[in-house]
Formats: C-alpha cells, sequence, structure tokens
C-alpha cells in the first residue's frame, strides 16, 4: 500500500461493511487519505465478492470497484476470539462503520456502548435500511426496497409507464456519502472535545433526501408529482430531446436561456407566443412545446447541437452510454478513472476519486484487496505478536490469502 495521503491522512477507519452502501462511505474516506481496513466475515467475505457476472481474472468486478484504496482483513466475529481482537483494534481506531441490520452489532457483544467503553473518542457510523429509532428500526434494508419507501420510484420513468426504480443504486450510494459527510463533521466535533459519537443514517433517510423539490411540491399543495421523464417539475424546457444519431438534453431553465433556445432552433417567434412567453406557460404547454422542439432537433446531429448551444451560451450535452462517458476527455482529465493493477485480477480500471484538493491531494490508488490480504500485517499494527496471529490463524479466527 502506497502511504496514505490526502487531507484524511492519519484517520483510521474500520469499515466492518459490504456490498455498497457501507463500502462507498468507506471509498470515499480512503480516497482522501483515511486508512481504511476493510474486515470481512469468513467464510466468504463481503458478499460483492460473490458477485462473478462479470469479473475478471475470477475476481468479482463491482467488488473491486467499491474496495479499492482500503486495506484487507479476514476476521470472524462471531467466535469469541474475534470479538476480543475487535474491542482490541477499536482502542486505536478513530472510526467504525457497519452497515447490518440494526441490533445485529448488538447480539454480537460490539455495540457502541460495548466499543465506547474501550474507546470513548470513538465515532461509530451505522448504516441501516430505516435508522436506529423508529417503528422501522429493526427491518432490514436494501436499494429498491428505500427507493419504494421513498417515493423515488413513484417520480421516475415516463408518464403512465410502471414504477421504475433510479438506474444507480441511489439509496446506498447517497447513504454511503452522507455517511461520510456525518463521520466528517463528529470528527470536527472530535477535535474540538475529544468526544466520540454515534453517526446514524439509512438507506430510507437517503432516499428522502433525494426528493428536495418534490417534497417541496407536495409541502405546497398536499399534490404528489408523478413521473416526467428526463423533464423538469418546476422548469422548461429542461430535458432530453431526440437528435438525429442520439439524445442530447437541453437545459432552458431561466427566460434568458429560453430565449437563447428560440434563436438557436430558429423560432424567434416562439418568445412571443403566448403558449411559452413565461415558464408558467411553458410549463402549462409542456406536451406541445417538447413537440414542436423535438421537430426540429431532430434535423441535425447531437455535435451540430452542441455547437450551436455552446455558441449562443445555453447550457446542452449530449446523453451519454455509459462508455462514452467513461472514455470522455473530460473524464479523464479530471482523473475520474484510475488504472489499477490487481494481484490476481492484473490490470484493471476503476471509477476516481471526485473531489480534488490543492493542498493535500488524494492519494495514487491502490487496488481492491484479495480476501485477507492485509492480515497480518493490519495485526502487526495492532501490537500482536507473530505469535498470537499465528494462533489465531490456526483457529480460524483471522485468515490470508494462502491460509483457506
Amino acid at each position: 500500500m502506497n502511504k496514505p495521503t490526502g487531507p484524511l491522512a492519519g484517520l483510521r477507519v474500520l469499515e466492518v461493511t459490504q456490498i455498497m452502501s457501507g463500502p462507498t462511505c468507506g471509498l470515499l474516506l480512503a480516497d482522501m487519505g483515511a486508512d481504511v481496513i476493510k474486515i470481512e466475515k469468513i467464510p466468504g467475505g463481503d458478499d460483492a465478492r460473490g458477485y462473478r457476472d462479470p469479473q475478471v481474472g475470477g475476481v468479482s468486478a463491482p467488488f473491486m470497484m467499491m474496495n479499492r484504496n482500503k486495506r484487507g482483513l479476514a476476521l470472524n466475529l462471531k467466535s469469541s476470539q474475534g470479538r476480543d481482537l475487535l474491542l482490541r483494534m477499536v482502542k486505536n481506531a478513530d472510526v467504525l462503520v457497519e452497515n447490518f441490520r440494526g441490533g445485529t452489532m448488538d447480539k454480537l457483544g460490539l455495540g457502541y456502548e460495548a466499543l465506547k467503553a474501550e474507546n470513548p473518542g470513538l465515532i461509530y457510523c451505522a448504516i441501516t435500511g430505516y435508522g436506529r429509532t423508529g417503528p422501522y428500526a429493526d427491518k432490514g434494508g436494501f436499494d429498491l426496497i428505500a427507493q419504494g419507501f421513498a417515493g423515488l420510484m413513484s417520480i421516475t420513468g415516463e408518464a403512465g409507464r410502471p414504477p421504475a426504480k433510479s438506474g444507480n443504486a441511489v439509496s446506498d450510494m447517497n447513504a454511503g456519502i452522507l455517511a461520510a459527510l456525518g463521520i466528517l463533521a463528529a470528527y470536527i466535533h472530535k477535535l474540538k472535545t475529544g468526544e466520540g459519537q454515534v453517526v446514524d443514517t439509512s438507506l430510507s433517510d437517503a432516499a428522502l433526501q433525494q426528493t428536495y423539490w418534490h417534497a417541496a411540491v407536495w409541502f405546497a399543495t398536499q399534490r404528489s408529482p408523478e413521473p416526467t421523464g428526463s423533464a423538469h417539475i418546476l422548469t422548461a424546457p429542461y430535458q432530453a430531446f431526440e437528435a438525429s444519431d442520439g439524445w442530447i438534453n437541453i437545459g432552458g431553465a431561466n427566460q434568458t436561456n429560453w430565449e437563447r433556445i428560440c434563436d438557436v432552433l430558429g423560432h424567434p417567434e416562439w418568445r412571443s407566443d403566448g403558449r411559452f412567453a413565461t415558464n408558467s406557460d411553458r410549463m402549462a404547454h409542456l406536451d406541445v412545446l417538447v413537440g414542436l422542439m423535438n421537430a426540429v432537433v431532430r434535423t441535425r446531429t447531437r455535435a451540430q447541437w452542441q455547437a450551436a448551444f455552446d455558441a449562443a451560451g445555453v447550457p446542452a450535452g449530449p446523453v451519454h452510454t455509459i462508455g462514452e462517458a467513461l472514455s470522455h476527455p473530460q473524464t479523464i482529465a479530471r482523473g475520474m478513472v484510475v488504472e489499477l493493477d490487481h494481484p490476481q485480477a492484473g490490470l484493471t480500471r476503476a471509477v476516481g476519486c471526485p473531489l480534488h484538493f490543492s493542498a493535500s491531494p488524494d492519494r495514487s490508488s491502490t487496488p481492491a484487496p484479495l480476501l485477507g490480504q492485509h492480515t497480518r500485517e493490519v495485526l502487526r499494527e495492532f501490537d500482536l505478536s507473530e505469535a498470537e496471529i499465528d494462533t489465531l490463524m490456526a483457529e480460524g479466527v483471522v485468515i490470508e490469502p494462502n491460509s483457506g
């Protein structure tokens, strides 16, 4: 592992998580320089290791995506020795992140109160399905369920079609982002007071937080918004339009941009058309407006329209495939694609760090660990002797790649 650099260098995080929400949190902290030790169960490790389609060299591509820049420790927390070992590690950690069903860590004897007794300054972050309070506190959660619970599926997709979830795991990933944000806030508090605390977020909270605009409509009118495809619920034109070779987004989010759009499309008379003169008019006649605009946009390519809108100062951009987005020169220039040399999968690529710091740059990326890859290295750092480590290995409390 490269020595961590970045604004969080020196922060030690124990990540007892799997799949996506917790690993997202750990990945962001690791990208900013934290020493994230990924603690995986025995046998099997993170369930994402079992996602074998697609795989690279027999290694799960999704697992590798979510767990770069972390060190790997395989530990049986169901054994008394494993529990005692985690308590020992907590004494010299700043943060512990877990994303089990509510109450799981308590049942293992590893809940916040038990860990706080070992380290009063510990920041304990729990990501659950519905949070640590309320009537659903003990329920498990998945991204799909959270998107439905929060109403996201009722506003996604095209009008008149069945409910649709977001194409990405927005509840999982946003929960991870919010967890990382909460940890940093708690860390600032700790630096000021020395006091640790619990950071509590959930998939349902994270999904509800994504409804700001739609919630504003409901609170103001008691009317639940419906799906609008790519269109905005408050302003128009602000959506995808079909060019001759694909789709392009056009953002007419204010009156000035709308008037420029009229000129670029060759219809300056739309400015004074009573159906489109104001944003309220355009929203009231959106179907007519979209039909008229699509008829014009279909006559030229995405690139031709992009050049015309750029020249006029109108926000516009192509609707890329994932491959187009990840191959775009702007994406590459921002360091959003990184190359990693994995010990089993070989040379792979991953999405890079979305945060960039001028004074404390994020560290160069290292690949996701093999199951238990850094077990011995990490335990040495927590002052275990070689004899202690060998005993734990022999008893199956911990493992490394060549130990089973």
